[in-house]
């Protein structure tokens, strides 16, 4: 950062351990810091007071919902390597490319509607 950007303020504020883990999870999927995800989600709510606690607790449920189902295609991904596995042990696996090629499609697209949805959020906030 630029000098006159340098953040050089260390706010603090306290949390229970549940509330630190979902806060870490969540700055790990964004591939942030706990830290600049704080900041992130401080100055953007900062930057809108005029947002009702609806609209905010709205964006939040999408926020995690979407997290949520790339978590889900994730345990799925795992699933369709033991589907692998068993396939090149030589076990019979019945529509197991099928099943690949639909779930990578829904990954993909759900990859690319985070990353639409996170590209508006940094242009609008």
């Amino acid at each position: 950062m630029r000098d006159e950007n340098k953040r050089i303020r260390q706010p603090s504020c306290r949390m229970n351990d549940d509330e630190y883990q979902l806060l870490a999870r969540a700055a790990a999927v964004c591939h942030m810091s706990v830290a600049s995800f704080l900041a992130h989600a401080a100055l953007k709510a900062a930057h809108d007071l005029d947002r009702t606690a609806a609209e905010i607790a709205a964006q939040r449920e999408v926020h995690n919902e979407l997290f949520a189902v790339r978590r889900h295609l994730g345990h799925i991904g795992n699933n369709v390597n033991q589907v692998a596995k068993a396939a090149n042990s030589g076990a019979d696996v019945p529509y197991a490319e099928a099943v690949l090629g639909a779930v990578q499609r829904t990954t993909q697209r759900v990859d690319a509607f985070i990353q639409h949805y996170l590209d508006t959020e940094r242009r609008t906030g």
